[in-house]
């Protein structure tokens, strides 16, 4: 990828997280929505919301789908949320111009079938938990309801009426249909650290 773009979405990190804050307190966005029964899609987890979480959602996987610079001040640490009881996944996309890659999207759904199986909730989230999020969360309920990209995206919007979803993103969930859904389950080759 262009250095100019990468430089790009490192600078304007900081900046969007405080418009999502301010959105948050001036708009009806929650920082996070409960999108079925055990999967809640949302924004950074902040160290001051994470026993919430855990406490009185259940949250005992969180999956971000952030690079690490944007998880090094806010949120609770890998080891941090261990100590919590929760498992800590990254599947690293960088924002504003990537959308997770496929093999990404097969692995964080196979991870939060692991959790959700056993009743337990998982906490999927970037920045904003609008758009790499709310990708990997389409993939989720297509696999499990057998729904079509159409119906998925409807759902979370639904919950949450902010999520972003733009050509590339729905050219993910078009493929993770077309090869994963459609043809009964792909299931990851490695598993997520």
């Amino acid at each position: 990828m262009n250095k100019n773009l990468i430089m790009f979405a490192r600078v304007t990190f900081y900046p969007t997280l405080l418009y999502n804050v301010f959105m948050e307190k001036v708009t009806q966005r929650n920082w996070y929505d409960r999108v079925d029964e055990h999967v809640l899609l949302g924004a950074l987890p902040f160290r001051h919301m994470s026993q919430k979480l855990v406490d009185e959602e259940n949250v005992r996987c969180i999956i971000s789908m952030n690079e690490s610079y944007e998880l090094e001040h806010f949120t609770p640490l890998p080891e941090e949320w261990k100590k919590m009881g929760v498992e800590h996944c990254q599947l690293s996309t960088r924002d504003i111009f990537e959308t997770p890659s496929h093999d990404n999207l097969i692995k964080g759904v196979s991870k939060m079938e692991s959790f959700t199986k056993n009743g337990k909730s998982v906490y999927v989230h970037c920045k904003a938990g609008r758009t790499r999020s709310a990708t990997l969360v389409g993939c989720y309920l297509m696999h499990k309801y057998n729904w079509t990209p159409q119906q998925a995206i409807e759902k979370i919007a639904s919950k949450r009426p902010h999520i972003w979803l733009r050509s590339q993103q729905l050219e993910s969930l078009d493929k993770y249909y077309n090869e994963v859904v459609l043809k009964g389950g792909e299931k990851p080759n490695e598993t997520l650290e």
